[in-house]
């Protein structure tokens, strides 16, 4: 998500243990404004062979998981309903929001490979704020499913028709396309005549903004504007929605039929813990925890990238019968096929 909300420029040295890139005056200033380099973990330099054991290995799952959870949606034609609709929706975003980070932060982990241009910096900014706040979209339309099964089920099929599904799913997108799109168009004009040097993994919108040696207080006050749409917006309309789901819930005859219809639920609201926990702790340590060692916020950053797509399948998976039902039979039918 954005850090742009908070207007504090604070400039996170570049680690003393970076290397140069080879061919590159480390004290002659950087004059070409095309050219960033991403520190990786400030701080933790020496350690980034073994950081990027943990990294591959949920960037793994995280890939196998959600490509495995769109292989059984698409082909098994029971589960071609608004809820695995949306949570199609859910393991596409986490697919582009892991392949747009973690390759590059493997690089820089693995072969120093730290070097980016400005425009492949802009296009992975564009990504990855773009589809983080079309995942907070999709969380709180997956919400308004949930709602209406629950408080209104004798007209679900009527509300969430599949072309209504598709309109939210268009209306997620467009929002966060809308909204992400003025930006790297006014980063491309900043100038960058100091440091060169991102004190980040990737390339994130603060990051690049405090590089910037001219005003940047238009980019800072869109920030904010943006953060409230995005965060504020969509926390108060999922509160409200499981508000009422809640009462829906309590006011059932038996205790059997209030567990039932929570249960439906706990996949959804482990999905959205997962999500939006570290961004609120991400959001509170960038604006509060001024002493808060840089590499800790990167590493929380890191967090709330690599956690949520690697742990929403898994969820789902264990959570939803029909899921585990169809991987299950998937399984046994590829081994019988072996046999």
């Amino acid at each position: 998500m954005l850090h742009s909300e908070f207007p504090e420029r604070r400039q996170l040295s570049p680690p003393l243990e970076m290397k140069a890139p080879r061919g590159h005056n480390a004290s002659a200033p950087n004059t070409d404004s095309t050219v960033f380099f991403l520190s990786g973990i400030p701080g933790l330099e020496d350690f980034h062979i073994w950081i990027s054991i943990p990294f591959c290995c949920i960037f793994t799952v995280a890939l196998l998981g959600n490509t495995l959870l769109l292989y059984v949606i698409k082909t098994d034609i029971t589960l071609h309903k608004p809820m695995f609709y949306f949570l199609s929706m859910l393991g596409s975003v986490d697919l582009v929001l892991s392949l747009t980070t973690m390759p590059k932060t493997l690089c820089i982990f693995w072969f120093r490979a730290r070097e980016i241009s400005l425009n492949a910096c802009l296009v992975q900014m564009f990504f990855l704020h773009a589809f983080s706040i079309m995942e907070s979209a999709v969380l709180l339309a997956m919400a308004f499913d949930r709602y209406v099964a629950i408080c209104h089920p004798l007209r679900y099929n009527t509300i969430l028709t599949h072309s209504m599904v598709a309109k939210v799913g268009l209306v997620a997108l467009g929002r966060a396309v809308l909204l992400m799109s003025p930006l790297p168009f006014l980063l491309r004009w900043l100038p960058y005549c100091g440091s060169h040097v991102i004190s980040h993994c990737f390339c994130e919108h603060m990051g690049v903004v405090r590089l910037a040696c001219s005003n940047t207080r238009f980019n800072n006050i869109y920030g904010i504007i943006v953060a409230f749409l995005v965060v504020a917006l969509d926390l108060t309309f999922i509160f409200l929605s499981y508000a009422k789901i809640l009462r829906a819930v309590l006011s059932l005859a038996s205790r059997d039929e209030q567990l039932k219809a929570l249960g439906t639920c706990i996949s959804h609201l482990c999905a959205m813990l997962i999500f939006y926990t570290p961004v609120v702790l991400s959001s509170i340590i960038h604006r509060f925890g001024h002493q808060v060692a840089p590499h800790i916020h990167i590493l929380l950053t890191n967090f709330y990238l690599l956690f949520p797509p690697m742990m929403n399948p898994i969820i789902y998976g264990v959570k939803t019968k029909q899921i585990r039902e169809c991987i299950l039979r998937l399984f046994h039918r590829k081994s019988f096929q072996r046999v």
